[in-house]
Order: C-alpha cells, then sequence, then structure tokens
C-alpha cells in the first residue's frame, strides 16, 4: 500500500503508514508544512545543516516538534536520535531492570540517544520513546513487528543502502524477539530514480551488493541513476520482511511538500521520521 497523506487541522501535514496505523504504533513521515520556521527552512523544519552559518533556531525545532507530536497523537514524549552518518550501525535502546526504569532511561536518552552516538538506525522496546531519523533525501525506514511492542526507525543514504543497514535492522529485531515474517515496513518519501543520477563508481557498488534491479540507465541520461526505494524494498524482502508500504513521492520533484539537500545545494530543512512502541494496554 501507499503512505497516506494526513493534514491536521492545526495545519502539519504529515504521511502515514496504513500498515503501521492499524498495528496501533505512533509514528509519521513529516512534510515541510505547518511549522514555524522561515525562510530556507519554511516551515516544519526538524534539522540544521552542520556548520551552517545562518541554522534554523533551537525555539523554531522544538515548536515543530511540539506541532507534529501532537498531530500524531504523542504530545510530550522524549524522542531518542542518534548522530547519522551514512553507515550501518543500529543502536538498541532497552528496556532497564525494574525498579530503575525511570531514572535509567533518562540517563540512556541523556547520554546516548540525545544525537551524540554515531549510527543510523535504532531499535527499540521501551513504550513511551519517539524514535527519531532526520532526512532530506535519503530514505527513512520505520518498521515494526506485528504487535507494535517493538520498532525501528532507520536512516538510508546511498552508503547505508549499500551496506544493507535495513538488513541489519531487521536482524536486531529479530535478536529482540520479532519474527522478521512479522515485521511491518514503511519507507517514507526519499529522491527518486529520476532525479538520483549518480557516478560509475556508485553503480557499480549497487551491483556489488547484488542490487542491480535500483540501477536504471537511459539513452537520455547521461549517468546512471540509482532507485533507492527499489533497493531498499528488495533488501526487506531478501530479510524475510513480506508486509511493506510505499510510495511515489520524490523530495527532488515535489518542492512544495518536501526539502531536498540535492535540488536546494544544501541550504534547506531536514524531515523527520517519528515512531514509537505501542502503548501497553491498560490493566
Amino acid at each position: 500500500m501507499n503512505l497516506i497523506r494526513v493534514e491536521h487541522a492545526t495545519g502539519v501535514v504529515f504521511y502515514r503508514s496504513p500498515l503501521l496505523h492499524a498495528a496501533g504504533v505512533p509514528h509519521a513521515f513529516s512534510t515541510r508544512l505547518g511549522g514555524v520556521s522561515a525562510g530556507a527552512f519554511a516551515t516544519l523544519n526538524f534539522g540544521n545543516l552542520a556548520g551552517s552559518d545562518a541554522p534554523d533556531s533551537p525555539e523554531n525545532l522544538r515548536e515543530n516538534f511540539v506541532r507534529l507530536q501532537a498531530a500524531i497523537g504523542a504530545p510530550g514524549l522524549p524522542r531518542a536520535s542518534v548522530k547519522q552518518v551514512h553507515g550501518r550501525g543500529v543502536e538498541l535502546l532497552e528496556r532497564e531492570l525494574e525498579g530503575e526504569y525511570g531514572e535509567t532511561l533518562a540517563a540512556e536518552l541523556r547520554d546516548r540517544f540525545s544525537g551524540q552516538t554515531a549510527a543510523d538506525g535504532i531499535v527499540s522496546l521501551v513504550p513511551g520513546v519517539l524514535l527519531a531519523i532526520r532526512t532530506a533525501d535519503c530514505v527513512p525506514i520505520l518498521l515494526a513487528g506485528a504487535d507494535g511492542r517493538a520498532v525501528a526507525a532507520v536512516h538510508a543514504g546511498w552508503r547505508g543502502v549499500v551496506g544493507d543497514i535495513v538488513g541489519r535492522a531487521v536482524r536486531v529485531l529479530g535478536e529482540a524477539g520479532v519474527d522478521p515474517a512479522r515485521v511491518l515496513a514503511a519507507i517514507g518519501p526519499c529522491i527518486s530514480a529520476a532525479h538520483f543520477e549518480v557516478g560509475e563508481e556508485v553503480a557499480d557498488a549497487f551491483v556489488m551488493a547484488k542490487l542491480p534491479e535500483a540501477l536504471q540507465r537511459r539513452e537520455e541520461w547521461p549517468k546512471p541513476h540509482i532507485d533507492l526505494q527499489a533497493a531498499v524494498r528488495r533488501q526487506l524482502e531478501r530479510a524475510g520482511v513480506s508486509q511493506i508500504d510505499g510510495h511515489a513521492l520524490c523530495t527532488v520533484r515535489d518542492a512544495d511538500d518536501f526539502f531536498s539537500h540535492r535540488r536546494d545545494e544544501g541550504r534547506t530543512g531536514r524531515m523527520i521520521g517519528l515512531i514509537a512502541p505501542r502503548a501497553a494496554a491498560p490493566l
């Protein structure tokens, strides 16, 4: 199935996965619509280019999170994020021992999951915490077990795709007790093949990774192009995942809805992918 565009009454616009929504998992793929940021970051921005000489303000970023989290029914939840490095590292956020949960979770989020740990994926079994990954052309992937108790958020640039980071995230979920056949996956908005021109060395890397279906060549194109969504879908299928939501969107083409690092030559904002485990049923 394709992602569903949701326009909240507050003006926030995001995309929802039918599979994840049916599982009761709070989640969203954001757009650039409905926030308070201005200029190149207008309006629902969630990040800055490292070393930017004109960054968006922390106050704007905080308000944008408040608005999006309220729109998806997850107001006030803390977030876990990593320092995205275009690699294949996946970190696990675990439930701590009974009696230490509240204090140690806060310390874990502060010390490891506030953007300082180098990785591009997070797996979590901890309810009440949103996993967050930022993108602006790369592929955001959200995963959940069918019961919604274990989830993952993955950022996959072309290097991460070649490194099979999404397959690694599925394996970490498996180590946490989730059968890959029961994993639900949603591939979020990203650059499309029509706009992702690459050099021959990148094309060769996809062939070496046994992803030839992602490589596209046309007579009118001077260089090869890569379909990142097709590559990620193939890797999910190889990992045993068959329930996958996708889209026909393009972050470069659909300029009214999305930021794009390639289209805007780096001076742009960031979208966010958010997901949290399903809340336990009340006793």
